[in-house]
């Protein structure tokens, strides 16, 4: 069975699970069972890390490495991972291969804990079975690149799904009551410190880590969070 074609009630949830298991919030909770049903499909563990470059073949993507993209002028590629290396993350190919595969690259000046996020996002782009809107160009004086884009509210469900697949609520809540700082929990599931402090506030378990963590006074987006 493909990733495309899984559903929630293939994985045995529902929308009665206990708290414990589901964070607060409809939209948090529905972005739950859909990671827990590509958990289930990927047979690990409540508290194992998920690995989205196995995790990919299944969802019939071809992860590339930018090295091997060709057509791209020499001064499109400076471009793309010199001043334009913050603006992207990876992308997919408008066309399928012949087979039916899809195209993935990733951006290779990310480390591999963003490049496992990236990954995610379009795994769960198609397992949501999400749709490209319009076509987003990057690059400048003709020397562009073609890349997908979605609706906002896709982007979201997607980025959101991906979230709680690699950093489950349950093994997330259980590591925080254990009294687990944000980089051992990053370590466990192999992503950044930045994700794991989104999981924490997302999912409403922020204060009760601060409450783990007295020293934690500050910081966005993860920084300054131990």
């Amino acid at each position: 069975m493909r990733l495309a074609s899984l559903s929630v009630e293939d994985t045995g949830y529902n929308s009665e699970v206990d708290q414990f298991t589901l964070p607060p919030g409809e939209k948090w909770r529905r972005f739950e069972l859909q990671a827990l049903g590509l958990r289930a499909f990927a047979g690990v563990r409540d508290d194992a890390a998920l690995n989205p470059f196995e995790l990919a073949r299944f969802a019939n993507l071809l992860v590339v490495d930018f090295e091997q993209v060709q057509g791209l002028s020499e001064e499109a590629r400076d471009h793309l991972l010199g001043p334009a290396a913050g603006e992207w993350s990876g992308g997919a190919c408008s066309r399928a291969l012949p087979d039916g595969r899809k195209i993935i690259i990733l951006n290779p000046t990310h480390g591999w804990q963003r490049k496992h996020s990236t990954l995610m996002e379009e795994i769960c782009h198609v397992f949501l079975g999400h749709t490209p809107n319009r076509l987003a160009i990057v690059g400048s004086e003709g020397k562009q690149a073609v890349a997908r884009d979605y609706q906002k509210a896709d982007e979201e469900a997607a980025y959101g799904t991906g979230a709680a697949a690699l950093v489950p609520f349950k093994a997330l809540r259980k590591f925080v009551l254990l009294g687990k700082s944000v980089n051992e929990i990053s370590r466990h599931f192999a992503v950044s410190r930045e994700l794991v402090a989104y999981r924490l506030k997302v999912t409403r378990l922020w204060t009760l880590y601060k409450t783990a963590h007295p020293e934690v006074t500050r910081g966005k987006s993860g920084q300054n969070i131990t």
